[in-house]
């Protein structure tokens, strides 16, 4: 059976980007404004996502914003989309998450990535071992028994965190997350807005191999996308352009803060650069109301995901708080 839009919960991703000609100061103020903003509109939670030495991002101190952003709303639940866990020892996430659920009970989600979330030289200043990605899925497991209330006589202690009923999520943007997220039976979100090629092939082996367990009985699972929504489709190709400016500079390796947006992208990028950006955003949604519903409808067609997962780079404010507007208008109506 088809899902529709209706029947499937809406959630946000905020890389907190920075945006040319403005600081960093007024990122988290456009932060706390969106996330306002789309939780009066009904979406499910709102995302943070830790990257480090990158002049377009700043959500490097991730756990500290989250409590900043849930500090300032009441329902949504807030979280990471996600903490690279190799960049950290499991003890300090669980002690950090544990007391962001203490402070925000019954609304933190704690999403871990195996990436560096970052370059290698920076990953090297993060990570010491080089080899700490390979060792992801026993620091999954590590930080769930720190979670767990059976850990309460171990010489090692999370607290707060100890308990607490802390929603863990599996990030990836390949097959292999699908698999660990599927054996420990867990609830599995796929980067789809940067690295779409293997979502189709991930979800089939997440849903095929999922093991129920005791945080999980049934697979769940849910993609990030891009999303433009406008008043009209030129408006909408309008406002992208920032984002495929933004996906260019990252392109040549120097990600730089997102630009005004612009008339002509081919005065922008080159062939080979436009070619490398529009395999990038193969999930990418552009477009007016009508436009976007059928985009979104077809796309959970072909997923049949339980959740998605919007991700909006656009530069003016008021632009990007219409498009989640749209996006909200959408599901009310499907």
């Amino acid at each position: 059976m088809n899902k529709q839009l209706k029947d499937i919960h809406f959630s946000v991703l905020d890389l907190a980007t920075v945006r040319e000609g403005k600081d960093i100061a007024d990122t988290y103020q456009n932060s706390i404004k969106l996330v306002q903003h789309v939780e009066q509109l009904g979406y499910k939670r709102y995302w943070l996502a830790e990257h480090h030495n990158m002049e377009s991002i700043a959500s490097a101190a991730t756990s500290v914003l989250i409590g900043h952003v849930a500090n300032a709303t009441k329902t949504i639940r807030v979280g990471s989309g996600g903490i690279m866990l190799p960049n950290h020892a499991p003890l300090i996430i669980a002690e950090q998450f544990g007391t962001l659920a203490t402070l925000y009970p019954g609304r933190i989600d704690l999403g871990l990535g195996r990436a560096p979330g970052t370059d290698q030289i920076t990953s090297m200043a993060l990570r010491r071992d080089r080899f700490a990605a390979y060792n992801f899925p026993q620091q999954v497991q590590e930080l769930l028994t720190y979670f767990s209330a059976d850990n309460k006589n171990a010489l090692v202690r999370a607290i707060p965190g100890e308990g607490l009923n802390i929603p863990v999520w599996i990030l990836g943007s390949s097959t292999d997350s699908a698999y660990l997220a599927a054996s420990m039976g867990l609830p599995y979100a796929f980067a789809s807005h940067f690295a779409p090629t293997y979502l189709l092939q991930a979800l089939d082996i997440y849903r095929e191999k999922f093991q129920p367990s005791v945080y999980l009985q049934q697979p769940y699972a849910m993609a990030a996308i891009n999303v433009v929504a406008a008043e009209t489709n030129e408006d909408a190709t309008f406002a992208s352009t920032s984002f495929l400016q933004l996906a260019t500079t990252i392109v040549r390796g120097k990600p730089k803060p997102m630009p005004m947006p612009i008339n002509d992208m081919n005065e922008f990028w080159t062939p080979l650069e436009e070619e490398a950006v529009q395999r990038m955003r193969a999930y990418s949604f552009v477009g007016n109301k009508a436009s976007i519903q059928q985009q979104l409808q077809q796309f959970l067609e072909a997923t049949q995901v339980d959740e998605l997962m919007i991700v909006s780079h656009i530069y003016d404010q008021d632009v990007k708080l219409r498009s989640y507007e749209i996006v909200a208008e959408i599901k009310a109506k499907a």
